[in-house]
C-alpha cells in the first residue's frame, strides 16, 4: 500500500491537480465539458490550477483571477458539481493525508457550492 504523504509544496499540488485532472478528462459525465472547453488548452489550465491550489493551500499568492467568470455559461447542473467532487475527493484520499487535504477538500465543497448556486441564479435568470 502506498504511503500518503501532506500537501507541503508545489510540487504536492502538481500532483494533486494533474491526478485529478487526468480523472476529469477521462470521466464520461465530465470529459465532453471539459475537454470541449479546454481543448488543446491544456497546459495552461494545468498551470493556472496550480498557481490557484497553490495560493489556497500554501498561502504562497501566485494566483490572480476570477475563477467563477470562465464557468458561468457551461451547462453544468448539480450532478457534474457532485461527479467534480467526487473526483476530487478520491484523488486526495487516495495520495494525500494531513491538514491541507482536509482543507482541500473543504475548500472544493464551497468552492463547488458557491458555483452550482450561482451559475444555478443566472440559467434560471435567462
Amino acid at each position: 500500500m502506498k504511503k500518503k504523504k501532506e500537501i507541503e509544496n508545489l510540487e504536492d499540488i502538481q500532483q494533486m491537480v494533474d491526478m485529478f485532472y487526468g480523472k476529469v478528462r477521462n470521466d464520461d459525465l465530465l470529459a465532453d465539458i471539459f475537454n470541449g472547453v479546454i481543448k488543446d488548452n491544456w497546459p495552461i489550465h494545468l498551470e493556472k490550477m496550480y498557481r490557484f491550489w497553490q495560493t489556497i493551500l500554501l498561502e504562497e499568492h501566485t494566483y490572480s483571477g476570477s475563477p467563477f467568470a470562465p464557468h458561468v455559461k457551461l451547462p453544468i447542473q448539480k450532478k457534474h458539481f457532485d461527479r467534480w467532487k467526487k473526483l476530487f475527493f478520491e484523488t486526495v484520499d487516495e495520495h494525500f493525508s494531513g491538514d491541507k487535504a482536509k482543507e482541500a477538500k473543504l475548500r472544493a465543497t464551497k468552492m463547488a457550492e458557491m458555483f452550482q448556486l450561482k451559475i444555478e441564479y443566472f440559467q434560471n435568470k435567462s
